[in-house]
């Protein structure tokens, strides 16, 4: 018998190879027996951490100092980008003054989160994903077998007509052909008709450039936008496949009755991009909405917050600090602006790295790895808030210089995909007061919803920018203030919620914008950012406490 291994198989010792385990090195790694571990350690007691075999992979490493290396480091700097520091960092000159946090604290909160993490990807994503893809799989495998059929049904209805049906048979299969020509014909028309817009569009830029670049008055003058006539986008054509229905034979009415192929069905429906996505139950309005817990964030003027999972936020206001926090309220992470300007909003993208606006400096800016890169950069225009959407795209409201007009842009990465403002009839869809904010979210149905305090209305359109509905308010004996939407947020249900800052609410709208209740009993002062977790609990941050609130609202 092999001596390493048993019927219960016994954990051995990675040196000797034969003795029971006992302990655990959890710098290198190895199962080590009571006399093994004395040759381990020979090298040096402090290279390694011998623990109890039962307790093995407990010991914390901590990284080495890089400035003091005989030291570890057990503390981060928050005014040096959250850089690892030793004891002796934190004394000397160049951290003098600055905010340190403990490691253990971060890697605790940080362990919890990767554990969420696990157990969300392999109870619900994971599944998600496979079923999806048996889904697809499914539909791939039937769709030779649902095209045969079609066919088959045609071959078989021939075979029992024998000879006499051969004519009918080839006459209808011409048919078919010169309906396929048809189909590739309405297709092919659409496509010349896009690719000639596109040739428009690269013409009309051409001739912008020449423009931009020239001196004559009388050019610059004299040119006329068709921005309004692009951005219109086509319709989407829809051609169905047509279908054979067949008919009882009768030998006299041969042709009539053998069957008849459906016409060629051609119609234009709404651009719509269908994304798959968990299915969620429907959940109801709670009768009394329940405050779960109020975080304290420390700052005199908080604007906004932005949900990373359903323990961890970022939160913004009127100083340069951008602050990470647990929902109990310690301090994770602190990130500084690069310009120094205080952060209009934030947002998370799809990657879990953050994005922040500024008005000054008129960019969108990106914290990836503890490094700050600048995404976008406007010219004439300066951006306000943002909003990752659904399909990883960011939407920014923005105003012009002169703050006479705003509007919504989309981005893929730094590449500007659309813009949203004007309604079917050339008016504005937005106010120009950028006094106000115009905070901006997308619900489930990929409307893009804008709360235009300047207008103290809600604004939605459809993901075409085609203009849905507005809300301007509800009337009510208790909410005697005019109304001021100020963030702005969507749940699971496609239900909509605003804060009313002048008010102390939050309303929240169904999905086509009617009315369905307040949330007026969580003692909200000055509401302001709003945003929903992953299991639908609402953040308010309320803007002179400084505070964020967490609420349930729903079942």
């Amino acid at each position: 018998m092999d001596p390493r291994s048993t019927a219960q198989d016994v954990h051995r010792c990675d040196l000797c190879e034969t003795a029971i385990v006992h302990s655990y090195c959890d710098v290198c790694h190895v199962n080590l027996c009571k006399p093994c571990v004395v040759d381990h350690i020979s090298d040096g007691y402090l290279k390694h951490a011998i623990v109890p075999f039962q307790e093995r992979r407990s010991t914390i490493i901590y990284p080495k100092c890089e400035t003091h290396p005989h030291k570890t480091c057990k503390y981060q700097c928050e005014d040096c980008n959250n850089i690892f520091v030793c004891s002796s960092c934190t004394a000397s000159k160049q951290h003098k003054g600055h905010n340190f946090v403990e490691v253990t604290e971060v890697y605790k909160t940080k362990k919890e989160v990767i554990k969420k993490d696990i157990k969300e990807l392999e109870n619900h994503i994971s599944p998600s994903y496979e079923k999806i893809t048996l889904e697809l799989e499914q539909m791939l495998a039937n769709l030779d077998g649902g095209y045969e059929k079609l066919t088959t049904t045609m071959s078989k209805q021939g075979e029992e007509w024998h000879r006499e049906i051969d004519i009918v048979i080839n006459k209808m299969k011409a048919q078919i052909s010169e309906i396929k020509v048809q189909h590739r014909e309405i297709l092919q028309k659409h496509l010349n008709e896009i690719k000639q817009i596109q040739s428009l569009i690269k013409k009309s830029l051409l001739a912008i450039r020449e423009i931009e670049k020239s001196t004559e008055v009388s050019l610059t003058i004299e040119y006329s936008s068709k921005i309004r006539e692009f951005s219109k986008l086509p319709p989407k054509v829809q051609v169905s496949m047509p279908t054979f229905i067949p008919k009882p034979i009768d030998r006299e009415k041969l042709y009539s009755l053998f069957g008849q192929t459906t016409p060629l069905s051609t119609a234009t429906k709404e651009n719509v991009v269908s994304l798959y996505q968990p299915n969620t139950s429907i959940r109801e309005l709670l009768d009394e909405p329940e405050l779960v817990t109020t975080i304290q964030t420390g700052y005199e003027n908080l604007r906004s917050v932005t949900c990373v999972n359903e323990d961890t936020i970022w939160t913004s206001g009127r100083t340069n600090d951008i602050k990470c926090l647990n929902i109990k309220g310690s301090l994770l992470r602190t990130i500084h602006t690069k310009s120094g300007k205080w952060p209009i909003d934030i947002a998370v993208d799809s990657d879990g790295d953050l994005l922040y606006s500024e008005w000054e400096t008129r960019t969108v800016n990106k914290v990836k790895k503890r490094q700050t890169e600048e995404l976008i950069r406007l010219q004439g225009w300066r951006p306000y808030n943002l909003c990752v959407t659904s399909t990883g795209d960011l939407l920014v409201t923005m105003y012009i210089d002169d703050e006479t007009q705003s509007k919504v842009v989309r981005y893929s990465g730094s590449t500007e995909k659309q813009t949203v403002q004007f309604d079917d009839e050339g008016k504005p869809l937005y106010s120009g007061n950028s006094y106000y904010t115009k905070y901006i979210t997308e619900n489930r149905k990929h409307d893009i919803c804008v709360a235009d305090g300047g207008a103290s209305t809600v604004v939605v359109v459809n993901q075409d920018g085609k203009l849905r509905w507005r809300y301007t308010g509800h009337p009510s004996v208790t909410k005697n203030k005019p109304f001021q939407p100020f963030g702005i947020t969507s749940d699971s249900q496609s239900r909509i919620l605003t804060a009313d800052y002048n008010n102390y609410c939050v309303h929240i709208l169904d999905q086509n914008g009617q009315f369905l209740r307040y949330i007026d009993n969580c003692d909200l002062k000055y509401p302001y950012g709003l945003c929903v977790d992953n299991n639908d609990n609402l953040f308010v941050c309320e803007y002179n406490k400084g505070n964020v609130k967490k609420i349930k609202y729903l079942t």
